[in-house]
Parts: structure tokens; C-alpha cells; sequence
């Protein structure tokens, strides 16, 4: 009898999924449920994998290892899909995924298997993520070869065998969240031009009934990871959550989003990320603070890079890797704190401060303590603009391209009289 480790929610797709698997491909099913934060996981999940008849439930708590080595990385390197997406989803994907390896080593099983369908992103990211770390597994994957059942019949095919599942309101959204993030679609969603239903949001209040006082937060980093807020040192999980709370209660964090599924097809998104969408906000500003120009310049595209990689399941893969090495050096400055504003919805960054700042007043202000030497600009001027007096003396001036426009503007022109004229 063959092994698989199948990755278990617990809702009524991979409870049949055991079932499934046990009686057509004859397996020895084991689970593997992984929290990620967020309410991912359900209760009694191990009691109802059991009763579907898996022969042993994993429940792994990976909430923190998540955000350490999955969240914040992609935080330092402001990996957002399309700019927009903070990568909820994916990110959690490649750390599920190398957990169903190595319960698959420690169980000695041959195959792992997941709940994807055929028309997402993460079957990619399953079956990517898992041959890379161990080739000789073979994935599975029910909803694609062959149990593609509806709800109604989901819920017969369990209750003739007598499997324990969630039998609650069928939701008319497809969710999956985690400590990063909700992502919400189908339904009325899949309309570009139909607003989001209230019932569409948990984690974020309608920013029109926000509070009527903004809050303020300032958030510590070290090395461009968080680390505190107002001034108060937390764990990571504790952090995430307290400010997905405060920046959630203020209606801040809310995306929609027509993005491009890796599989070439676009798709409306709505996701709520509220801690996310303020630690991007808060260290970008950072960063402007405490980076060069060059730094900025550079790690925006890196940042493109790596979220472009995520999102197409190719975390494990030897560019992701050593351009997330890159990030971690870059990061070596991003030390200080950012002060943000949350108000019906928005988000402001209202100061920044770091001991390794590379902003330096003396040289910035316009008051009477100015330090830059004004007299140095003639000479860097001269320097700067020589290729372009160059190319007009040999090539020809811009004139050559260029519009006049003084005679096509309308115009007011106003004389002054002639000296000596009498009035």
C-alpha cells in the first residue's frame, strides 16, 4: 500500500480528499495541517481527518517561522506582486510545501498531495516547490484527475461513509488567509465593475465608520525587520497581530486588484492586509532615509524580481535564493524608527528618525545655518551637463526636436513705459 501526505485543511474538499485517495488509488492517507496565523486553522481538525480515515494528523504551528522567514524577507525586500499584492498566499505555499517533504521523508511515504484545482496559482506552487526539495515524490493533486465533485455531492459522498465535516452556509466567496493576509474571490467578484459586497470584509471596518480620532503607531526596525511598536518590543506573531488589529480597526488594508495568475488568465482580488500594507508603508519610508539613491534605485527592481518569482512558485529556485541574500545585506542599515497616521482608511507616514540616517539637516535646510557650499553647484552643473553641450555642438541642439510654443500659448504681455515719458 502506497503513502501520501495529503495537506488537510480540514474543510469538506480534503476531508473527502482522504477518502477519496484511500479508496481509489488504495493509499495509506496521512495529513499534514499547518497553521499559518490568521484563523487558517480550524478547530478539530485532527478529530475530522481522523474520522475521514487518515491513519495519523499533523498539526504543525509554523505561525512564527512563517512570518521570520517568509513574511519579513519579503517585507525587506518590498516584494509586492504588480505593486500591489503583498503575497499572502504565495509566500505561505513554499513553507507548506517543504513540510509535506519532510513529513513525506519522516513517514517514508512516496507521494504528497494537495486540494488545488487545475485553474490556479498554487497547484504551480505545490508541485514547483516540491520537486525541488525532493524530485522523487510524486504529487497529487484529487481536484485534478478525477473528484471534481460539487458541494452537494461532496457532502453526500462523506456522509455515506460517515465522515465528520464542517457542514456550514456556503460561502460565496473563495477565501484562504493567513497572519498576512485574506484573500477574497468568485462570486459577485469576478465582475471588475461590481463594488465589493460589505460581506466581503472581516479583517477591515468600512473606512467611512472608522473612528472618529485617527491613531498614530510608530514602529521600530532592526535591519529592516520590525520589531516594536511604540516602542514596545513583541514577538513577531504579536506584532503582526496587534497591528493588523489596530490598522484593521481604522480601515486601513484594504486591495482590489485585477491581477495576472501565473496560469495567463487575469482575475479580480480582493485582499485585506492590514499589518502588511503599514509595515510596507513604514519601511519604504525607512529606506528613503537610511539608503542611497543607487541602494533604491537597485532593490526596487530586486524587489519586482523577487515578487514576480513568489508568486510563480519559484521560491526554492537559485535566483530567489541569492537575490534574497542580496536583501539581507542591503538591509544591514535599515535600523530606526517610522511614524504613521491611520484615518478612515489611509495611511500616512508622518516621521522617520535613524541613528544611521543619511539625511543631514545641516546640508537640507534653507535657514541661516546652511552648510552646502552654494558655489560648488556652478561646477557640478558645468560637469553634469557636459555630454549634453557636447551632443548640441557636434549633433545639433534640441532645437531639432523640439516644438516652439511661445506663439501657440495664449498670452499677456504688458510694456512698461518708456523712461522720460511723460504720463
Amino acid at each position: 500500500m502506497r503513502k501520501v501526505i495529503l495537506a488537510y485543511s480540514g474543510g469538506l474538499d480534503t476531508s473527502v480528499a482522504v477518502a477519496w485517495l484511500r479508496e481509489t488509488m488504495d493509499a495509506d492517507v496521512v495529513t499534514l495541517t499547518v497553521d499559518v496565523g490568521g484563523g487558517s486553522l480550524r478547530e478539530g481538525v485532527q478529530r475530522r481527518a481522523i474520522s475521514a480515515g487518515a491513519s495519523r494528523a499533523y498539526v504543525l504551528d509554523a505561525r512564527e517561522r512563517f512570518v521570520l522567514d517568509y513574511c519579513f524577507p519579503a517585507l525587506q525586500a518590498n516584494a509586492l506582486y504588480q505593486g500591489v499584492y503583498p503575497l499572502a498566499t504565495a509566500l505561505a505555499r513554499p513553507l507548506i510545501a517543504q513540510l509535506l517533504v519532510e513529513v513525506a521523508q519522516r513517514e517514508g511515504a512516496d507521494a504528497v498531495a494537495h486540494g488545488c484545482t487545475g485553474k490556479g496559482n498554487d497547484q504551480v506552487r505545490f508541485d514547483v516547490a516540491v520537486h525541488a526539495l525532493d524530485p522523487s515524490l510524486e504529487v497529487i493533486a484529487p481536484m485534478r484527475i478525477g473528484m471534481g465533485l460539487s458541494r452537494d455531492q461532496e457532502i453526500e459522498y462523506a456522509q455515506a461513509r460517515g465522515i465528520e465535516v464542517p457542514i456550514t452556509k456556503a460561502s460565496p466567496y473563495s477565501i484562504d488567509q493567513n497572519i498576512w493576509g485574506r484573500s477574497i474571490e468568485t462570486g459577485v467578484l469576478e465582475d471588475p465593475w461590481t463594488a465589493p459586497p460589505a460581506d466581503v470584509y472581516q479583517w477591515t471596518v468600512d473606512p467611512g465608520k472608522a473612528p472618529s480620532v485617527p491613531a498614530e503607531v510608530t514602529i521600530g526596525f532592526e535591519g529592516g525587520i520590525p520589531v516594536s511598536l511604540d516602542g514596545l518590543r513583541l514577538s513577531p506573531v504579536d506584532l503582526v497581530d496587534q497591528l493588523s488589529a489596530l490598522a484593521g480597526a481604522h480601515g486601513v488594508g484594504r486591495i482590489d486588484h485585477v491581477e495576472d495568475r501565473l496560469i495567463g488568465i487575469k482575475s479580480r482580488e480582493v485582499y485585506e492586509a492590514p499589518a502588511a500594507v503599514t509595515l510596507f508603508a513604514a519601511h519604504r519610508a525607512l529606506e528613503g532615509l537610511t539608503l542611497s539613491k543607487e541602494q533604491l534605485r537597485f532593490n526596487r527592481l530586486v524587489g519586482d524580481e523577487l515578487a514576480q518569482a513568489t508568486y510563480d512558485g519559484l521560491w526554492f529556485n537559485a535566483l530567489h535564493r541569492d537575490l534574497r541574500d542580496y536583501v539581507r545585506s542591503s538591509q544591514r542599515v535599515v535600523t530606526g524608527e517610522v511614524r504613521l497616521r491611520l484615518d478612515h482608511g489611509s495611511l500616512a507616514v508622518v516621521g522617520r528618525r535613524s541613528d544611521l540616517s543619511l539625511y543631514d539637516r545641516a546640508l537640507a535646510t534653507y535657514e541661516a545655518d546652511d552648510a552646502f557650499d552654494h558655489a560648488s553647484a556652478v561646477g557640478f552643473i558645468k560637469i553634469f551637463g557636459l555630454p549634453l553641450r557636447t551632443e548640441a555642438a557636434r549633433q545639433g541642439s534640441a532645437w531639432a526636436w523640439t516644438n516652439a510654443l511661445v506663439d501657440k500659448l495664449p498670452a499677456s504681455v504688458v510694456s512698461a513705459e518708456p523712461s522720460g515719458t511723460p504720463s
